[in-house]
């Protein structure tokens, strides 16, 4: 059965994009306000007003932190059609997690052997502080997991109300 068919699943990447688009609407506006503070400061400045004190400082950071913000909303948005469409076709797999810090994940797939298997050795895509706080508190638990794209993996768990995004990592030992 498809990872799609699952209403959590379904839940999780609406929770996703709605987020995406929260960041992608806010950077959108916070440009906007900067063009338009902008324009207002040159408008007041031609006109033989008095200047605007920090409006040049603000102008800068709203198109920064916008552009940013806005930038981080379209990639989620991409993210979230790129696992939409991948779990439609993927069914999740049942695993446990074993998490030695943020960047250092372990998935041990249902029935695996300590002694004869290797775990999937992933780190977390994101670097948002809530995401690996997230992911940490899963130590230990039984997930769900599904490829996405030949180097991304996507985790849940029952109750997370999220998805993870989890790239391949390098085993140093």
């Amino acid at each position: 059965m498809p990872a799609l068919d699952d209403p959590q699943t379904r839940a999780a990447l609406a929770a996703h994009r709605a987020g995406a688009l929260r960041w992608l609407g806010s950077g959108a506006i916070a440009v906007v306000l900067g063009v338009l503070l902008a324009a207002a400061a040159v408008r007041i400045a031609r006109d033989g007003g008095e200047r605007l004190p920090l409006a040049g400082v603000v102008v800068v950071a709203l198109l920064c932190g916008g552009s940013a913000a806005a930038a981080a909303g379209a990639g989620g948005l991409v993210r979230t059609r790129r696992w939409t469409t991948a779990l439609a076709r993927e069914p999740w797999r049942l695993g446990r997690l074993r998490v030695a810090g943020p960047s250092v994940l372990h998935v041990e797939p249902a029935g695996f052997d300590e002694h004869g298997d290797e775990p999937l050795r992933l780190r977390l895509s994101s670097t948002a502080v809530w995401r690996a706080r997230a992911v940490q508190q899963l130590a230990d638990a039984e997930i769900s997991y599904a490829p996405v794209a030949g180097r991304e993996w996507v985790l849940t768990a029952d109750g997370a109300g999220t998805l993870f995004g989890a790239r391949p990592r390098a085993w140093r030992g």
